[in-house]
Parts: C-alpha cells; structure tokens; sequence
C-alpha cells in the first residue's frame, strides 16, 4: 500500500547501498538542484522486519537538502527480488560465465541459472571472454545453452564481438542484474556498455585461477532512458530453493516436458519414477539429480537439527561436531548390556539373596 506524499516525502529509488546506508535517487529534482540523497533508515522499518534492496522504491523524509541527508520512512510494494545478491523489482537477470580464466563450471553455472529463474523474470545468458577459445568452442557452448533453453550471447569485452547485440537487449526499460562468479568480467562488460564508469577491474589468480572480488556492493548504474543496469559482487555457490518440488521446474527443460505431458504423481521428483513424464534422457539431469541430492541432504540435516530434543542435532567428538545418531540406531555398551543382564538376573532371584556378577566369569554359573 502506498504512501501519500507530503510537503517534505518524496519518492524514489534505492541505487546503491553502503552499510548503514543507501543512496536514493528522486524522482523528481529538489529546491537546490539535487537529485540523489544519502539516507538512513527509520527504526520501525527494521522492527517491521522490512529491509532495503537496491532497486526499491521508497519514500524519504526528514529532508536536509543543503546536506545532502534523509531518511527511509518506506517501502512500496516490490514486484519481484533477486534473493543473493539482493536486487528489488528486476525486470531481466543477465547469467554472465567466462568460457575461459576462470574455467566455466557447469555445475556452478547451473546453481546460478536456477537463482535466476528463481525470480520468475527473462533470463540472460551471456558467455563472457570469448576471445580466448576458438570460434568452434564458442558456436558449441551457445549450440548447447540453446538446447537447455537460453538464447546465449557470447561477447569479448577485448574485442567488443557480441556487445552490440547486448546492449540492445539491455537498453530496454527496467533494472537488468548482472551476476555470475568472481572473475569473469561483469565489471568489464559495464566498462565497455558504459566506458565513462570506470570500474575497478582484476586479473584472475594466477595460481588458483579464480576470481577475484573487485565489485564490493551492489549499485544501479544508467544504461538508456529508462533502463538501469546493477553490477553485483561475484560468489561462487548460489542457494538452492527450500523447497524439492520446486527445484525441477526452475529447469527449462523439464517445464517443456512437462508441457507436454503431466507426471503420475503432482510432486514427483522427476527421478525416473513409473509415471515421471520428464525422463533422464537431456544433458543437464546429472546437474539436476545432483542439486535434488544435495537439496534434499540439506532437509535431512535441517530436520535432525528440529527433531534433537535440545535443537542442536549435532554432538561434539574430539575437536570437532557431528550429527547425533537417532535413538532406535543406538547400541548399548558392554557395560550398560552387562548391568542390564545383572538387574534382571537381580529381579529373577529376588529374595534369595543371590547375585550373580557376569563381569566376573569365575563367579558365573
């Protein structure tokens, strides 16, 4: 629900965050000129529970103009969110892989795609640093991104292939998010899109050859009228949803199966089950069966930490923790079998005054 504005509450947009703070910037200019204000948060918001993405719209107040200063008093409603990192109200997800310095990951390539769709908004998949395989390579990569469901790009930041047709398919209105690994040129793909940013840029390691972070905080930067593009921190382990069932459909893959055909079972884990209209027969379900295991190994440990009577689910041995053992899979000791023994031996010859101690074989019968 909105909020009606004020003589000193005006809307605009989160572009960046800073700590304790994100910059706004108006909508509408204010009496010295100034367009982006430098805003705290009300208190209420956090004890609401409501945070502050980029890309959010809110309303601020307490305006300080010759300062430069405000303060967040609220958030209108976001239309979607990009969960990690957090990105409000995007209206395309742009997937960017190098093919080559870092070495791509099809496992890790496909966590990102799956927190992508995960937003329910177009995805982009853009291979980056294409100048450094041949062109053979790059047709294939883009031959078999099109067989899982992506229109991919393959672009070179070095020798500016692909980036005309990126641009345009950026310059459309809306928040388009670039993200992807550490190391693999989104900052660089900012730089030429927008050569006047400046962006700070890296090598990749030499010795592990992985990413490294020159991109410390999510920001909105200015790409055509209407059109704004947010370069993100590189990670290099998207999450999965919370969710099994939910994981298959974030596959483009199997929502066209399943387009043409309904599984048995409404929450069928696509697994190759009598009735699983899916199948295994498409590249990707190795990746599939892969993040369903991992998913559903993650349920399991959740649910040993909610069932452990003291909510920990995990023991300390040595230096170390690991997962309690579940009460119908425990052995006894020897000592606690002995005792049992000796206390029924005790029970069977009540009032003759004899005990039989079976940790003592030279006194057994």
């Amino acid at each position: 629900m909105g909020v009606e504005p004020g003589p000193l509450r005006l809307i605009g947009q989160v572009v960046a965050l800073l700590a304790n703070y994100c910059w706004v910037e108006l909508d509408q200019l204010g009496p010295t000129g100034l367009s982006r204000l430098l805003c705290t948060r009300r208190t209420r918001l956090g004890k609401s529970g409501q945070t502050i993405a980029v890309g959010d719209r809110v309303w601020v107040d307490g305006i300080d103009w010759p300062a430069g200063r405000a303060a967040v008093a609220a958030l209108e409603p976001r239309q979607s969110l990009l969960e990690r990192p957090a990105v409000a109200n995007v209206a395309l997800v742009v997937v960017v892989v190098a093919l080559a310095e870092p070495e791509l990951d099809l496992l890790q390539l496909t966590r990102f795609l799956l927190t992508a769709e995960a937003t329910g908004r177009p995805v982009q998949l853009v291979f980056s640093k294409a100048d450094l395989v041949s062109p053979d390579e790059v047709a294939s990569w883009c031959q078999r991104a099109a067989a899982w469901g992506y229109d991919a790009l393959a672009v070179s930041t070095s020798s500016g292939e692909g980036m005309e047709p990126l641009l345009q398919r950026l310059a459309q209105p809306g928040i388009a998010v670039l993200c992807g690994p550490s190391g693999v040129g989104k900052s660089s793909v900012l730089n030429r899109l927008c050569p006047e940013l400046g962006l700070r840029v890296a090598a990749v390691s030499g010795r592990l050859q992985r990413g490294r972070h020159t991109t410390r905080h999510v920001e909105l930067f200015p790409l055509a009228p209407g059109a704004l593009l947010a370069d993100t921190p590189g990670f290099n382990r998207p999450r999965l949803p919370a969710d099994p069932v939910a994981l298959g459909p974030l596959f483009p893959e199997i929502r066209q199966r399943l387009g043409l055909g309904c599984c048995r079972f409404s929450n069928c884990l696509h697994q190759g089950d009598p009735g699983c209209a899916v199948g295994s027969d498409w590249e990707r379900y190795h990746l599939y069966a892969q993040c369903l295991s991992d998913l559903l190994l993650d349920g399991e440990r959740t649910g040993r930490v909610a069932d452990s009577p003291d909510g920990s689910g995990l023991r300390r041995r040595g230096q170390g923790l690991e997962p309690r053992l579940a009460p119908g899979l425990r052995q006894l000791s020897r000592r606690r079998q002995r005792q049992q023994l000796l206390n029924g031996e005790e029970d069977g010859q009540a009032g003759t005054g004899k005990v039989t101690d079976f940790s003592r074989p030279d006194l057994a019968d």
